[in-house]
């Protein structure tokens, strides 16, 4: 063939596309860790747990390095029976993921697709949005109250073609959560074709006598599902590990979707000693709440407005301080302190503020406060 018809053949090829609605993402942006300056960066961003992993599970970890070349269990058995004992569940209806992200993702992959929607509330976590996207699914946001879910602004959003409802309980980045009787009114409320999944990756953190995960409505019903995380408290970030506990008929669709190996066998072991290490989960709810208090009085003094956090975090409105949020979240990356900017999600007077260790907590708040006074 001469060289100019194969030119025209080759001009003529389409190349590979992606699925309708791919090209619409905007991928997710994680909480920057290095600052413009090169100094060591106090990094407030990503809401981690600044005391690290349980000692225990930190030891499980290093273990596991003589079995590295061994594939881990692919039914997590040691994991679910942990967690089981831990938290009084069936281990039978715990699935585990590579972090509750991709639980996320198999939820929607197993169960919504083109034409069907997403539903969410107004400042929700953004992995919501990504994954019923990147499987053909509308996403759907519902007015918040108050920067807190609103049960009746969720209902009045559901159609027919809404078949998950995700809440995630205490919501990020806002800090706020919904009652226990609110969640089981909005259950109650929700068809029954639709799957309530509720999200409490800050859940271990929150002590007040009205709130619950959700484990009990797991229970009660077939199409309510609770997603939990170890990248918070337990300080596992970097393993990337998750669980989910749900009814027997969506933990099967899940395990069937799941790849066999998700997990690796040292986030496997870590995530073990870590759930039972209980000692030092409360030793870590204990300090993340004082230094709650700590930064938020800080804050309201220097009088600048924070919302209420049953969380690891704090979310700061510069909307009528007198500098704002952007050029402050300058400021501060100048400092080499690293917080996170929340405009993605709809907040562009605010920056979320993790909690972190003593002095860092100090270092950011006396950070704010020289710039508001200059």
């Amino acid at each position: 063939m001469p060289k100019s018809a194969t030119q025209a053949v080759n001009n003529t090829v389409a190349l590979p596309t992606p699925k309708p609605g791919i090209l619409d993402i905007k991928a997710y942006v994680a909480g920057k860790s290095k600052t413009a300056t090169g100094v060591t960066p106090i990094k407030l961003s990503s809401n981690e747990n600044p005391l690290g992993a349980s000692p225990k599970s930190l030891a499980a970890y290093v273990l596991h390095a003589a079995k590295l070349g061994r594939y881990p269990d692919s039914g997590h058995v040691e994991l679910r029976e942990a967690i089981a004992s831990v938290y009084g569940l069936d281990a039978s209806r715990i699935v585990c993921g590579a972090g509750s992200d991709e639980l996320i993702g198999l939820l929607i992959h197993s169960y919504a697709g083109l034409g069907d929607e997403v539903l969410y509330s107004q400042h929700g976590f953004l992995m919501y949005k990504i994954y019923a996207q990147g499987f053909g699914a509308t996403p759907v946001t519902a007015p918040e109250v108050n920067l807190t879910t609103s049960v009746d602004n969720i209902l009045k959003a559901v159609t027919a073609k809404t078949k998950i409802v995700f809440i995630a309980n205490p919501n990020n980045p806002t800090g706020s959560y919904i009652s226990s009787e609110e969640m089981k009114r909005l259950r109650d409320a929700l068809p029954s074709h639709v799957i309530l999944a509720i999200d409490g990756a800050y859940a271990e953190y929150v002590d007040m006598p009205d709130y619950t995960a959700g484990s009990e409505l797991v229970e009660a019903t077939p199409n309510t599902v609770m997603l939990r995380t170890f990248s918070k408290i337990h300080g596992l970030s970097s393993l990337r590990l998750g669980w989910a506990y749900c009814p027997a008929a969506i933990s099967d669709i899940l395990n069937r979707v799941r790849g066999p190996f998700n997990v690796s066998g040292a986030s496997l072991a870590a995530g073990a000693e870590a759930v039972k290490d209980t000692d030092y989960t409360e030793t870590v709810k204990l300090y993340n709440q004082n230094a709650l208090n700590y930064t938020v009085k800080r804050l309201t003094d220097m009088g600048l407005h924070t919302y209420p956090s049953v969380a690891n975090f704090v979310l700061v409105d510069f909307a009528k301080a007198k500098k704002s949020s952007q050029a402050t979240n300058q400021f501060l990356m100048e400092k080499g302190i690293i917080v996170r900017d929340v405009e993605s999600y709809g907040l562009p007077t605010c920056l979320r503020i993790s909690i972190g260790k003593d002095e860092e907590n100090v270092a950011v708040c006396d950070a704010i406060e020289q710039f508001l006074k200059a």
